[in-house]
Formats: structure tokens, C-alpha cells, sequence
């Protein structure tokens, strides 16, 4: 499990003396509508030059929660701060953040170019001073050409830029960006995740980033939040909340992105290799599994455990082939159901008796002929390593592991 008091720095220098400066915190923020409870206690920091991602399902909060920042909505208790001020009660126009949202909401009778100097001249910009910003605004977001048309004339991956633009020239302290990419289609999402990448790295404002797209948000962010039920569930960077998700939710709804599943266990534990630092776990009659302790956490003989393993983690093993597992290695017998070939990939759905006939994944790269790769009602063993058994702190009984309610 991530460490939740680790303070934000980029991947590249991830030292103690690197730490960014706090511009967006969040402490025991609740917020119902009626007798709904959207936010509950929520705490959260972001940092300073961060591309930050709140990540959750429909219902979970997230538009709740930006538009707060905003200042559309105040909490009913907890403090929202910007840069060590709180703004609870102070309106949107007098917080130095700006939002992008979904729907553009670009000015249709107005050209690109007014349409970003809009908020400058509001600002009080005139002369050589507006043109001039503007103009690096759409150099920013690579529209210098496109300057003189209207929005109707535009892609709709352009008129997002133009509304990143707008927001970014009037050079805000945090820039909230309400699931932008939601109106796009998927080939054009995807280029427009690599530029709102190149635009945050380039600009170095605060990003604060809503979206529902578990894959977009591992792929933007420096850190994310994995919101749900309008509580927070894991913070951390992305290959933290997806390597070692906290708890049953983080783990199913942060899917593998080639299976769009993951695999969930339950097990008791029957020992401990205190020489490994691993648990013995017991998966039905007979079948044994291994799994690293957290830090600072205890299991109890006898006490019920739940684990993950992700797909692309599982290998696949004829039971009478001439390469076995390597020694250690977790391993579960089963019975191919159902082989899925994805063109790069190979999803192989295998029935495994000891975890009550539930099907398991195994996601496996194509290095093989697909002709090579068995078929249905073939016995296998799908094999891992022991530190691939990550087990889930909400349904396990491991003490100093309760589910998270973030906090960095």
C-alpha cells in the first residue's frame, strides 16, 4: 500500500529534498445533498506543478469535489485551501484557479483569437500586451494558424485546445479540467493525452484533472486519488495505486487496461516464512499461495485474506510441458475455458477448481504462434511470483491496514 504521507515530486527525482510546496488542500471536506452524503470527510493535498487526477466511477464525487475548488459549492464543514488560504465562502471569480470543462463552452460567435483574449480583456489587458499573450497561448496549444476561425470550424480535440488556451492565458495558480476528453473519440483522446501532457510539462501550472477513465488517468498523472462513495480509497503514483492497489474496489475498478479485469482471491492464512517475509496462504483443498506481508501489518493463522494478482502477472504452463514454474512461484491448477486473441496479446480464461471454479485471467504477449497456444479443455498451471500477491487491506484481516481514507 502507497505511503500516504509521501509529498508529491516528479518520477525523475523521487528524493526526501525534493518536495513541492501544497497548492490545493483539502481537510475533512463533507458536503450532502438531502440526506446524500456526496462527500464525506474527504481530505486531499495537491502540490505544486502537479498533474493530479481524481479517479472514480459515476456518483463517486469528483464533480462535487471541483467544482468546490471552483467555488460553485462551498462544504458544509472542512476547509478548502489554495496556496495556504482557505476559500470557503470566497466566490470563484476571486480564486486564482481556471476550469476547462467538457462541453468547450467557447463563445460561438467569436473567433479563436477573441475567444481566448476574452478573459484578458475582463482582466484589463489592451494593446500589445493581449496580443502577445494570446498569441503564445495558441503557440502553447499549437493553433497560431487557426486564429481567425470560428468554433464550428474546428475538431473537437481543436476547440479543447482552444478552451486550455483560455484558461491557461489568464495564468492561473491551478488550472481544474472536468473530464475534457469525454466527447472525443478514442483515437483523438489519445493525442490529445500526449499534448495535454506536453502543455502541463511546458507551462508547469497545477493541473487538478477529473475523469471516470481509469487508463487516462494512469496515463496523465504524476499522483491520482481513487474516489468512490465520496470518500477517498488510495493515493499515489500511478504504478503504486496499480501495482499495489489498497483494497478490493482500487484493485476491480483499476483493471488491467489489455483485459479489462483483474483477478481477486480469497484465502486463509495457514503460516508465515518470517526468513522471506512472505505469508502462506491456503486457496481451497490443497492449492498453496505466497504473498508479501505490507509493512507494519500482522495476519493471524486462520485469518481470512483477500489477494490480487494482476493478468499480466500470470503465466501459463502445460502440466506436462517440458519448462515448469521456477521454484517458489505461486501456483494454481486449472482448466483452459475460453482463449481470446487480441492481435499483440492472448487472454486465456482458466477455470480453477480450488478457487471454487471461479476463472481466473492470464493476459499473455503473442511471442508464440497462436496455433502453439492450447485450446480450450486443456489442463494448465498458471504460475507468479509471490510478490505479484498483492493482498487487499478493506477485506483482509491485517492489522494497521484498514481501508485508506487519503491524505497526501
Amino acid at each position: 500500500m502507497t505511503d500516504e504521507s509521501a509529498e508529491f515530486h516528479p518520477r525523475e527525482q523521487r528524493t526526501p529534498d525534493t518536495y513541492a510546496p501544497v497548492a490545493v488542500a483539502l481537510s475533512g471536506v463533507t458536503r450532502s445533498y438531502g440526506d446524500q452524503v456526496v462527500l464525506d470527510d474527504l481530505s486531499l493535498r495537491v502540490h505544486e506543478g502537479e498533474f493530479f487526477s481524481i479517479l472514480g466511477p459515476s456518483g463517486s464525487g469528483k464533480t462535487t469535489l471541483l467544482r468546490m475548488i471552483a467555488g460553485f459549492a462551498d462544504p458544509e464543514r472542512g476547509s478548502i485551501e489554495l496556496d495556504g488560504v482557505d476559500m470557503v465562502g470566497v466566490p470563484p471569480y476571486r480564486r486564482d484557479v481556471n476550469t476547462v470543462f467538457q462541453s468547450y463552452a467557447l463563445f460561438p460567435h467569436l473567433d479563436v483569437w477573441n475567444n481566448v483574449a476574452y478573459a484578458l480583456r475582463r482582466k484589463g489587458l489592451r494593446g500589445g500586451e493581449l496580443r502577445r499573450r494570446v498569441g503564445e497561448h495558441l503557440e502553447l496549444v499549437q493553433l497560431s494558424g487557426f486564429a481567425r476561425r470560428r468554433p464550428h470550424q474546428l475538431s473537437g480535440g481543436q476547440q479543447q485546445r482552444v478552451a486550455v488556451a483560455r484558461a491557461l492565458a489568464a495564468r492561473p495558480r491551478v488550472l481544474l479540467l472536468d473530464e475534457p476528453l469525454g466527447a472525443l473519440d478514442a483515437q483523438l483522446r489519445g493525442r490529445m493525452q500526449v499534448e495535454l501532457m506536453r502543455i502541463q510539462r511546458e507551462v508547469g501550472t497545477t493541473f487538478l484533472y477529473i475523469t471516470h477513465d481509469q487508463e487516462e488517468a494512469l496515463v496523465l498523472s504524476h499522483r491520482l486519488a481513487v474516489l468512490a462513495g465520496g470518500r477517498i480509497r488510495q493515493v499515489g503514483y500511478p504504478e503504486d495505486v496499480y501495482e499495489r492497489p489498497a483494497t478490493r474496489f482500487v484493485a476491480s475498478f483499476l483493471r488491467s487496461s489489455a483485459t479489462g479485469t483483474t483477478n481477486i482471491l480469497d484465502s486463509e492464512v495457514v503460516g508465515h516464512d518470517a526468513a522471506a517475509n512472505l505469508l502462506e496462504l491456503a486457496v481451497g483443498a490443497g492449492a498453496r499461495l505466497r504473498a508479501a506481508l505490507p509493512a507494519e501489518a500482522t495476519a493471524r493463522p486462520g485469518s481470512r485474506v483477500t489477494l490480487t494478482v494482476r493478468p499480466e502477472k500470470v503465466h501459463v504452463y502445460d502440466v506436462d510441458g517440458a519448462v515448469a514454474p521456477p521454484a517458489g512461484w505461486c501456483l494454481l491448477p486449472g482448466t483452459v475455458v475460453d482463449i481470446v486473441y487480441t492481435g499483440v496479446s492472448t487472454q486465456y480464461l482458466v477455470q480453477v477448481p480450488a478457487a471454487g471454479g471461479s476463472t481466473l485471467v492470464a493476459f499473455v504477449q503473442n511471442t508464440r504462434r497462436i496455433s502453439d497456444a492450447g485450446g480450450p479443455g486443456q489442463p494448465v498451471l498458471l504460475a507468479w511470483e509471490p510478490e505479484h500477491s498483492v493482498l487487499l487491506a478493506e477485506d483482509a484481516d491485517l492489522d494497521g491496514h484498514g481501508p485508506a481514507q487519503a491524505g497526501s
